[in-house]
């Protein structure tokens, strides 16, 4: 149920990068200029490690790779 909420729809080093870059944007609010703003990383740091970018599912657009299905049987 939550995968239709949440659709994972992030690439693995996309969501590395968000992850990477909330965390950055959240030590500002502790060292550096101080400053609220930093609270913005709570963002792409909470998007990265869901995997599920909300904008992403509004336009139906996903950047994780698609997995191939594998129709082949064997008998």
């Amino acid at each position: 149920m939550l995968s239709k909420i949440l659709p994972t729809n992030e690439h693995p080093i996309e969501r590395g990068i968000r992850v990477i870059l909330g965390i950055a944007l959240l030590s500002i609010v502790f060292v550096g200029p101080k400053t609220l703003l930093g609270l913005l990383g709570i963002i792409p740091l909470a998007t990265g490690l869901l995997g599920s970018c909300p904008l992403y599912t509004l336009f139906g657009f996903s950047t994780c790779p698609v997995k191939a299905k594998d129709n082949t049987s064997t008998t």
